[in-house]
């Protein structure tokens, strides 16, 4: 338990050291359109950009009975900086920590398990081709986070829902593994998870820097990150579970040094089938989570593309 406190303790020695963190910090909104460009704009065309993201916003959420979810709280603008204390008091945040634990820590269990996975369901011959469809996966899915940068010309999809996206294959995959667990549905859903958590995995510093500051990516994007020990030893925990609860307990003896030692030993469909579907509803969950952030952080992204859209006309007319 002490060694997964551990990652929690440099951002709150970090937040500990700022003392000016109760006030609002100067905000930034991020310039993506023209790679000529400062990151950075200026605070007035961030005054603006507010006065423009927050009217839209106040407009959605009347007469909505999710309006307390959706608008409560929303960010500003794209590119404000958030301090650690801050950032735990932001709803967003805390949707963006729901989306990750429930998703991309969940696909990273689920390869430090498959060895075992493999060997309940008497796979263990395909057990390189498994670990070489999920690694060759998720590079293809890191290398897939770039498509936000490569189609914002042509496709107007904020960078949250883009990682929606990426959350749809998982539920899909454990849901698949949970009905049928045979070798191609193993490797069909294999590929899902890992196309899925590569993506979220590259993904998560951009995301990070956008929506709560690139000054201060380092310090909350390590704030992200302490889900995964956290979800690590809880799914873990929940797979280790079911797996010695269908278990048969056999005794071992080295024959050298004449220990015996007993070990249970699991073998069929319901060694992982109730831990899949489990781990389906997890990551279900996230990606709810994700799409209510989608839709909180949307109307910023809006902004910031019509402001982009703006600048760009001004500059062609002169």
């Amino acid at each position: 338990m002490v060694l997964l406190a551990l990652p929690l303790i440099i951002p709150a020695c970090s937040s500990c050291s700022h003392v000016d963190t109760d006030g609002p910090n100067p905000a930034s909104p991020l310039n993506h359109d023209d790679p000529h460009k400062p990151l950075l704009i200026s605070n007035n065309h961030q005054m603006e950009s507010n006065a423009m993201v927050q009217k839209p916003m106040e407009h959605q959420t009347q007469g909505n009975c999710c309006g307390t979810i959706v608008g409560k709280g929303h960010l500003a603008a794209l590119g404000e900086e958030h301090s650690a204390k801050k950032l735990i008091r932001c709803v967003d945040f805390w949707l963006y920590y729901t989306a990750y634990f429930c998703g991309a820590t969940v696909g990273l269990v689920y390869s430090n398990n498959l060895g075992q996975i493999a060997q309940s369901l008497q796979q263990q011959s395909q057990l390189t081709m498994l670990l070489a469809v999920y690694s060759s996966c998720s590079f293809f899915g890191r290398l897939l986070s770039a498509l936000p940068d490569i189609l914002h010309r042509k496709v107007s999809l904020a960078r949250t829902g883009w990682l929606a996206a990426a959350l749809v294959p998982m539920p899909m995959a454990f849901f698949l593994m949970w009905n049928q667990q045979d070798a191609i549905t193993l490797v069909a859903g294999t590929a899902l998870v890992g196309l899925s958590s590569g993506f979220i995995f590259a993904a998560a510093v951009s995301v990070t820097s956008e929506l709560f500051g690139p000054n201060s990516v380092g310090v909350n994007h390590n704030i992200l990150i302490t889900n995964i020990p956290l979800g690590s030893f809880l799914y873990g925990q929940i797979a280790a579970m079911v797996y010695d609860g269908n278990g048969q307990k056999i005794t071992v003896m080295d024959n050298s040094t004449g220990i015996v030692d007993t070990m249970i030993v699991c073998m069929g469909m319901k060694c992982y089938s109730t831990t899949f579907f489990l781990w389906a509803c997890i990551t279900f969950l996230g990606l709810a989570s994700s799409i209510v952030l989608f839709i909180r952080t949307k109307p910023a992204y809006g902004a910031a593309a019509s402001r982009s859209s703006c600048k760009h006309l001004h500059q062609v007319s002169s």
